[in-house]
């Protein structure tokens, strides 16, 4: 006789309730996501709002170009103010003033010591809105010096007893006395080589920086007499303190001198190069044949 056959077995309602839920789940879950892709195409019979994106006004711009002076880099804040009103209609925070105020006293740099801060106002171009300060200017200046200040060796300088801030003060008349970009070794040699004769660097920038005499006016006999400390046609060593603000290839001009052994150099007759020599001789001759003094 054939076995009878079993009657299926019935599933527990436990079970069953748990799939109703997750089923129910499913379909709830459907429903908002149709829904969320309704309303971000704008349907679903609303009209919201359009979302308004707050855009950044356009900075404005201050360019420093390298050798300016602290001074020099206050009169370009004032004038670039006074752009920044006239074509754009806004009153900006920046002004002459308050530039000078903001760097007028020494502060301490790491490995320098506490220093006035003419030369470590690193000139470059700096964006600035109508709400930027003068300190906060003056501080983005600081922080563009530290960071290419960092990519110097001062190994050499070091061998030859100088310190950081000698470094920073050579760099400033190194940046003062060349226009063409080639020379800068080269001056930065002849310095080295007199400050290691113990002979007076007589560098006229340095003078003019301290009695502030225009570029467009000769140095006069008396002022070459003077007693200034940054006279150095007539004081040995270096003057106090840098005397402009140079940008990086006059800085490291400045730690990487040329080797080589010229004393004495002055322009040539296009008012950009120089003639370098090792010898009084020819450094005198070649005065003498170009008619200068």
């Amino acid at each position: 006789m054939p076995p009878r056959p079993r009657s299926p077995r019935r599933t527990p309602k436990r079970v069953v309730w748990r799939r109703r839920l997750v089923a129910f789940g499913v379909l709830i879950v459907g429903f908002l996501v149709a829904w969320f892709a309704v309303e971000s195409v704008g349907g679903g019979g609303s009209n919201p709002e359009p979302t308004t994106l707050a855009v950044a006004p356009r900075p404005f711009r201050v360019v420093f170009p390298e050798g300016f002076t602290r001074d020099q880099m206050a009169e370009r804040v004032a004038a670039v103010a006074g752009i920044a009103e006239r074509k754009r209609g806004k009153k900006v925070k920046l002004s002459s003033p308050a530039y000078l105020a903001a760097t007028r006293r020494p502060r301490p740099e790491l490995g320098f010591g506490r220093r006035p801060l003419e030369g470590f106002l690193f000139p470059a171009t700096y964006d600035f809105t109508a709400r930027t300060t003068s300190a906060q200017l003056a501080a983005k200046q600081l922080e563009a010096f530290r960071r290419n200040w960092s990519k110097l060796n001062l190994g050499y300088a070091r061998s030859k007893n100088l310190t950081p801030y000698d470094v920073l003060i050579i760099a400033s008349m190194v940046e003062k006395e060349t226009l063409s970009p080639d020379e800068r070794e080269l001056v930065s040699a002849v310095i080295y080589n007199r400050l290691h004769k113990r002979m007076a660097l007589q560098i006229d920038a340095t003078l003019r920086y301290g009695l502030h005499i225009p570029p467009t006016e000769s140095i006069r006999l008396s002022q070459l007499e003077s007693d200034n400390p940054y006279n150095t046609r007539k004081l040995p060593g270096l003057p106090p303190t840098p005397i402009a603000n140079p940008g990086l290839a006059s800085l490291q001009a400045a730690a990487h001198p040329r080797h080589i052994d010229y004393l004495y150099f002055v322009r040539k007759p296009d008012k950009k190069h120089h003639f370098f020599t090792a010898s009084f001789a020819e450094f005198e001759r070649y005065k003498a044949e170009h008619g200068y003094q």
